[in-house]
């Protein structure tokens, strides 16, 4: 195995840094408890410690191309020309959470050296993460990220950007959660440090976590954040700008410091002065590297399609390696030939743990692949669901009326009633959104409860979905339980990565050891009268039905509203899952369904004492009727027109039953199939589109799984919903519900 490895090649970068050390000429020996040079509080032990891992990421990169050559390693995007980010590392606690970007390795390392642990260690981590072992620490073979759950580093995807409004959200819940006097995952003091490149600092993503930052701030609320820009100059083939980075860094209430991230003495002078500054003031500040970036953008990438050789080649001369090591040698700590013999024996040993890693076993099923996705336990859901604060807190929240002992409730106040009850049971709960707080919703739906808990736990944030989404995904990953709201439902989409990229793929980056609880509200579908088009009418739920493992919770009457927020509730502190309710508008203060004055869209609601007996379980339907003819599968506004349609068919001899979906994902395909066979005769009424539909789902679920009876669809057209009476063209009908499922039963 020897043999092979000295055989692996050398390439330009690698051969010059060995011919430059060669000619390296040392100084005067320093105690090594001393500064490294004059003018530095880097001492020269910390130096050589830090180069270690300097070496060691160089190295790791070096082994990533080696291993793709042999087609046992997947990963080639490097660390090499940023080593300098060990530097930040060592000025931080390995106890301050860290969203690394992809290139810091040498962060990586540092930090968990800094936790106790051997430098084998850190290194054995990222090899198991470029083969795709079963056994890497984080990812357990499902991608290559910087992530430990003992390091306080949280992995990120390879995603531009899309981490830093949740970089900004576990700086907020760090904050908050001490004032609220409630325990999270880190320390009160602590400083969050956030790590990407020079191009990342143009994405939408980046330019919310610094708006966001700078807005809090502007407000006197602390944000302890590192933003650290790793500027190599270059986003894959596009240069970035001089000067552009720190004009877009310098906000207000932002502190700007920048170093030469190549000079390892004045990159760790400056992360100390910026971590100082942040972790005293509680006040972001934004740290700007300069770097180099060695070896192209990945192994793929052939970096003379767009640079020179002289511009390649200046940034092999300002390699931050040999920099270091020329640093020890001037300060007597090291000898040229001491450096090349370290070099060599590091080489061959990182690329030999790189030979036994790629033998690892890696995953061997879907069902293997796919183990962290959504680990929900239903016995504990349902067990944690009824959780209820004691009598005296709810009289207290309630001001002495009790939701049970009030009249019979819209589907907007059961969710309020709701809301208001789990705030006085769970403390690390917070509702926040664009005008939830005073105004208590566009709707009214949160109304009230500002007043009764105060704005620590209800409060409105600035009118940006990322940011929203952002401070969600900081407080759930921190230990606190999140509800944030979303106006409309077509606001999602303005920042559907926050919940794709970063919320859904968490808990499968991580094998489980970080999570997303969240329950997002979304005021969603269509059919409101006078207040209209598309954006306040949007009728798709594709983009999130697709997203692996997360709810989806349609409710349609107060009672299930009330229910199924309870059971999303106890989802997410249980098991993290990222649930999203979609309330429906144009039922939220429906009061009727057959004739003016029945009152037969509200309901009571239910105690504490019931709430076991009307927990509903995630994926489970509900029916109505008990007719043999047809059933009539629907959900949202849906469920109203179909029963309204079925009570006229029923009057003329039809046996009609109605199935209320209830979970959009997953679809509850037991209740599903059961309620079809009864019948034999199945109509999909799908307010959504035609195409990309939830009936699309459910017909493909029915044919899968082997119903054999006739299915036929009604749903909205293929068309945005516009404004006033011309959405009645293209929404589903009742009317269009009722002749479909006559020729159904004819």
């Amino acid at each position: 195995m020897t043999d092979i490895i000295k055989g692996v090649a050398r390439d330009t970068v690698e051969t010059h840094f060995t011919e430059a050390i060669a000619n390296l000429k040392a100084g005067p020996a320093r105690d090594p408890g001393e500064p490294v040079r004059e003018g530095t509080t880097l001492t020269g032990e910390r130096c050589r410690t830090l180069f270690r891992r300097q070496l060691d990421s160089r190295l790791l990169d070096i082994a990533a191309r080696w291993l793709r050559e042999k087609d046992e390693g997947f990963y080639t995007i490097g660390s090499a020309g940023h080593e300098g980010n060990a530097a930040v590392a060592a000025a931080l606690r390995p106890t301050d959470p860290a969203l690394l970007h992809y290139r810091s390795g040498a962060f990586y390392l540092t930090r968990s050296e800094q936790a106790g642990r051997l430098p084998e260690q850190g290194i054995r981590d990222v090899l198991l993460g470029l083969t795709t072992a079963a056994d890497d620490p984080i990812a357990g073979g499902r991608h290559k990220v910087f992530g430990h759950p003992d390091l306080a580093v949280i992995p990120q995807t390879s995603t531009i950007a899309s981490h830093l409004p949740r970089a900004v959200g576990v700086a907020f819940a760090v904050e908050r959660a001490r004032a609220l006097d409630v325990q999270t995952k880190w320390p009160a003091d602590a400083v969050v440090v956030c790590s990407f490149g020079d191009a990342s600092t143009n994405h939408a993503s980046a330019l919310s976590g610094f708006n966001t930052a700078a807005y809090a701030t502007y407000q006197g609320q602390s944000m302890p954040l590192l933003f650290v820009c790793e500027d190599n100059g270059i986003g894959i083939s596009v240069r970035t700008p001089k000067g552009w980075v720190e004009a877009a860094a310098r906000r207000p209430g932002i502190e700007y410091f920048s170093a030469d991230g190549g000079d390892l003495a004045e990159a760790y002078d400056v992360a100390v002065r910026a971590a100082e500054h942040v972790r005293e003031h509680r006040s972001p500040a934004f740290l700007h590297l300069s770097t180099v970036r060695l070896m192209g953008h990945a192994g793929s990438d052939v970096e003379l399609a767009y640079r020179t050789q002289r511009e390649i080649r200046a940034d092999i001369e300002r390699d931050p390696l040999l920099r270091t090591a020329k640093l020890l040698v001037e300060a007597g700590l090291e000898n040229p030939e001491n450096l090349l013999t370290m070099y060599e024996s590091a080489r061959e040993h990182v690329l030999r743990v790189a030979q036994e890693t790629s033998r690892r076993p890696r995953l061997g099923s879907a069902k293997e692949v796919m183990a962290p996705i959504a680990p929900r336990n239903p016995e504990l859901i349902a067990k944690i669901s009824p959780m209820a604060a004691s009598a005296q807190v709810r009289e207290r929240a309630f001001a002495g009326t009790l939701p049970e002992n009030d009249k019979p409730m819209t589907l907007s106040q059961a969710i309020n009633r709701t809301l208001a009850d789990a705030l006085a049971v769970y403390p690390e709960m917070t509702v926040f959104g664009e005008d939830v707080a005073k105004k208590g919703g566009v709707y009214g739906v949160t109304r009230g409860l500002q007043k009764r808990f105060g704005p620590g736990r209800v409060f409105d944030t600035l009118l940006d979905e990322q940011a929203v989404f952002g401070l969600a995904l900081g407080a759930g990953v921190s230990g606190m339980l999140p509800v944030p709201e979303i106006q409309y439902l077509a606001y999602v989409h303005n920042a559907l990565d926050q919940i794709r990229g970063e919320a859904a793929t968490l808990s499968f980056f991580s094998q489980g050891a970080y999570t997303n609880p969240m329950v997002v509200r979304v005021a969603g579908y269509s059919y409101q009268k006078g207040f209209g088009g598309h954006f306040h009418n949007d009728n798709s739920v594709t983009a999130l039905r697709d997203i692996p493992g997360v709810v989806i919770a349609s409710p349609a009457r107060p009672d299930d509203a009330s229910a199924m927020l309870r059971t999303c509730l106890a989802a997410a502190r249980t098991s993290g899952a990222v649930c999203v309710f979609m309330e429906p508008i144009a039922l939220y203060n429906t009061r009727d369904l057959f004739e003016e004055g029945d009152g037969g869209w509200l309901a009571p609601y239910a105690p504490p004492g019931r709430w076991s007996e009307t927990h509903v379980p995630i994926g489970r339907a509900r029916s109505y009727g008990d007719g043999r003819d047809l059933t009539i599968v629907t959900f949202g506004n849906g469920v109203r027109m179909s029963l309204r349609a079925a009570v006229r068919l029923t009057q003329e001899g039809y046996g009609c039953r109605v199935l209320d979906l209830r979970w959009l994902a997953p679809l509850p395909i037991e209740d599903l199939l059961r309620a079809a066979e009864l019948t034999g005769s199945v109509l999909i009424a799908d307010e959504t589109r035609r195409t990309g539909g939830v009936s699309e789902g459910v017909m493909t679920e029915l044919i899968d799984a082997g119903f054999t009876g006739r299915i036929a669809r009604v749903t909205s057209c293929d068309s945005f919903v516009p404004l006033g009476a011309a959405a009645d063209h293209v929404l589903l009908t009742e009317d269009e519900i009722e002749q479909a499922a006559r020729k159904l039963l004819g």
